[in-house]
């Protein structure tokens, strides 16, 4: 299965993913608003866990890889977990590398992603959880019409202290 865009695609991750997947998730840089960087053997089980057959029904990750259509350079991965599968929603999630953060390639993925969950997968609502301090991110996903619904203190340990975090939803719209 593969979803394009302007200048990106999104195909189910594979074994060529494995290698940018396995960087990030070990990156201090990366992490820094997310959770203690991985070890190189939790980074790989995370990978597979993330690349497992899914189905509707699943309560695992569906996850694709982001790369760029005219380079074919891998930019990272965007994947959602359907949380109630009654009221149809699932949470959403993406990292992408630093090089090609700001240049547009994760909002891009976001909405093509978004446009995916809503109209094939049927999904009411997408939410996103992320760090208050993670300025990139709330921004981003504010430009992808997602809502900040509220924060949730203390909610993660990050390097051994407490961190807010922010909650975000999108609902299905009548157009989708």
């Amino acid at each position: 299965m593969q979803l394009t865009g302007q200048r990106i695609k999104l195909a189910l991750l594979d074994e060529t993913d494995l290698a940018l997947f396995i960087e990030i998730s070990m990156s201090p840089e990366m992490m820094e608003h997310v959770y203690a960087p991985c070890t190189y053997e939790e980074a790989t089980e995370a990978f597979i866990a993330k690349s497992k057959p899914w189905s509707r029904e699943s309560d695992d990750w569906l996850s694709f890889g982001i790369s760029e259509i005219s380079s074919g350079e891998k930019l990272g991965s965007i994947g959602l977990k359907i949380t109630c599968h009654e009221a149809n929603i699932a949470e959403v999630g993406f990292m992408i590398k630093p090089s090609a953060q700001g240049k547009g390639f994760a909002g891009e993925a976001l909405k093509l992603f978004k446009h995916y969950a809503f109209l094939n997968l049927k999904l009411n609502k997408l939410v996103a959880t992320c760090s208050v301090n993670n300025t990139g991110s709330f921004k981003l996903l504010e430009k992808c019409g997602f809502t900040r619904e509220g924060c949730l203190k203390q909610n993660v340990i990050i390097k051994g202290q407490y961190v807010d975090d922010y909650i975000y939803g999108s609902c299905k719209s009548a157009s989708e």
